[in-house]
């Protein structure tokens, strides 16, 4: 218990002895919260995607290489080898928007002449990801390059015993994502009444 209560204390001396240009936010010096992961919106095509209420992690794998000579320590070199990206699932409800199925159809198009069955011209495009912070301000950009679909459901399961909303899915193949330092963080707002207000 008396551990604890050290270990607590010293967390909070750190955190309130830190200096000022350490701080993790730069303009809103006073907040310590980190971004929250409800706030997002996904464009391509110039045009914000609606509906879409889960993003999958952004996540990439670096493949380990080790070797060693026979002369050597008893310890692997390591080094990095191909880097992986994970696919990006993008669900959100079924309306009647046609962005998901649209693109879904230029990779595979059910039905389509001989020599048209895809679209290699425009199949692939990049995606832009944005999170807001609590006002809504955004805070982070992340794109994604060379995107395509690999999966696509346009519905999910239906069950007349268990009612909810129908979802539309589609998942993503890209080959890398960068974050968009261009975008810093945001100027905190602050609001004050109207003059009729007063």
């Amino acid at each position: 218990m008396c551990f604890a209560r050290i270990l607590t204390a010293a967390i909070i001396l750190v955190f309130f002895c830190t200096p000022a240009s350490a701080q993790p936010f730069t303009k809103d010096v006073d907040r310590i919260a980190p971004y929250k992961n409800y706030k997002f919106r996904v464009r391509w095509d110039a045009e914000y995607v609606p509906g879409i209420f889960k993003v999958s992690p952004l996540h990439r794998k670096t493949q380990v290489i080790r070797g060693r000579k026979g002369g050597e320590p008893s310890v692997d070199n390591v080094s990095p080898g191909t880097t992986n990206y994970e696919p990006i699932v993008l669900v959100r409800g079924r309306t009647h928007d046609k962005s998901f199925e649209q693109w879904a159809n230029k990779v595979h198009n059910v039905g389509a002449e001989f020599g048209k069955e895809q679209s290699l011209e425009d199949y692939r495009k990049p995606i832009t990801i944005e999170v807001m912070n609590e006002a809504g301000q955004v805070a982070l950009r992340f794109n994604a390059f060379r995107c395509w679909p690999s999966e696509y459901m346009p519905i999910s399961e239906l069950n007349a015993r268990a009612p909810e909303t129908l979802v539309e899915k589609l998942v993503l193949q890209c080959e890398g994502f960068q974050r968009d330092y261009n975008v810093t963080e945001p100027d905190p707002p602050s609001f004050t009444k109207p003059d009729s207000e007063e």
